[in-house]
């Protein structure tokens, strides 16, 4: 008897893993144990890739060795920098950080990659990201800074000046709470790559590339064009209503593992009332209330809740993120993760290669054709 499909896999477990427990039942996600909010409360971005990877939080000494080795990483070689500004013009972001993360990977060895081949991506995206977008828009690059932290050096490259403390640090509790998520599909096709044992390059190459679709990374933006479009909290009712009606997609609502709040949105909507001007977070306070009681009234069966792009959204647009840069900083942020899954697959690998159950005709005869003798050559003219 054949198996049951499950399409999309879901329920399906693809393997074990010690990094990340994404509880959707429960509305909980821990980082080694770690309850991530907590974390974001706490800690930098650097000690959440060193505990992402090695297990445990660092040491003081640990996490200045870390830092030692990090920092150079970030300006790009000369070869690679020459090469932000032939981006072919109209690129998205998220295809800019693509073909960055590709070519970073030039002169690595394949497999097994090691904890060191990994941070040259987390250091360098964002370098490469920030420079693209200047150069992008005719703005002189700004080089970054090795003696700031990594989500600062992030602000300093895209804006040009030191960023304020408070957004900075608003920034890296959003880099911290982003960094991993189980196995989402960009891990999932990042994981599926390097188990071929190919280079780390081409798997986060694989995970950009599935974290580019809007039904992955991509709504925090159209977030904000609903909350634009309801314009004024009287509005969010009516608005939200009109748009159930027509059976359109509310953004920021909803999530395929969690069946109760995400923990991560909850924490962004602490941080978005801390950052986010007063308006505006009154604003997105009412859609939220507005599509949640619209979806359960549609949906009453269905557990649906705001999910981490609603006030993700919110915040990046707080911070000065542009718009356009959100699912690309998404991705920055979720280098620590890939990484860290990268590392995991590597030292337990096995390819990946799921089975399908097939359902196309069953074993039929070839038919059989007549078959024209060929046509006589016809000679060439002296």
């Amino acid at each position: 008897m054949a198996a049951k499909s499950s399409p999309g896999l879901e329920g399906v477990v693809v393997g074990e893993t010690k990094i990340t427990h994404v509880g959707g039942e429960e509305g909980t996600l821990h980082f080694r144990g770690y309850d991530a909010s907590e974390l974001s409360e706490q800690i930098s971005y650097e000690e959440v890739v060193h505990l992402l990877q090695k297990g445990e939080l660092p040491t003081v000494s640990e996490l200045q060795e870390l830092k030692a080795a990090w920092y150079p990483l970030r300006p790009l070689p000369p070869e690679l920098e020459q090469l932000v500004g032939k981006i072919p013009k109209g690129s998205l972001p998220m295809e800019a950080l693509r073909s960055g993360i590709s070519l970073m990977g030039a002169g690595l060895k394949a497999f097994p990659p090691r904890d060191l081949d990994m941070l040259p991506f987390i250091a360098r995206a964002p370098t490469w990201l920030a420079m693209w977008y200047r150069a992008s828009r005719g703005l002189p690059s700004v080089p970054p800074d090795t003696t700031l932290g990594h989500v600062s050096s992030y602000l300093y490259m895209l804006e040009g000046r030191l960023p304020d403390p408070d957004l900075a640090r608003a920034l890296e509790e959003y880099f911290v709470l982003l960094s991993d998520h189980g196995m989402n599909a960009s891990t999932f096709a990042a994981r599926v790559v390097l188990s071929t044992q190919s280079d780390p390059a081409s798997a986060m190459s694989a995970a950009v590339g599935a974290l580019k679709g809007p039904l992955h990374g991509g709504a925090p933006s159209l977030v904000l064009d609903m909350l634009d479009a309801v314009g004024v909290p009287g509005n969010a009712e009516r608005w939200i209503a009109e748009a159930v009606a027509r059976k359109e997609r509310l953004m920021g609502f909803g999530h395929r593992v969690y069946r109760t709040e995400d923990p991560r949105a909850k924490r962004l909507k602490q941080i978005a009332q801390r950052y986010a001007r007063a308006e505006r977070f009154t604003l997105a306070e009412a859609v939220e209330k507005a599509g949640l009681e619209a979806l359960r009234k549609a949906r009453p069966n269905q557990p649906l809740y705001t999910n981490v792009e609603f006030y993700a959204g919110v915040v990046l647009e707080a911070v000065g993120i542009p718009r356009e840069l959100f699912s690309a900083t998404f991705g920055i942020a979720r280098t620590a993760g890939w990484a860290a899954q990268l590392l995991e697959q590597a030292g337990n690998n096995r390819i990946i290669r799921p089975d399908a159950s097939y359902t196309g005709p069953e074993p039929r005869p070839v038919p059989i054709r007549s078959v024209a003798p060929p046509a006589a050559a016809v000679p060439r003219s002296a």
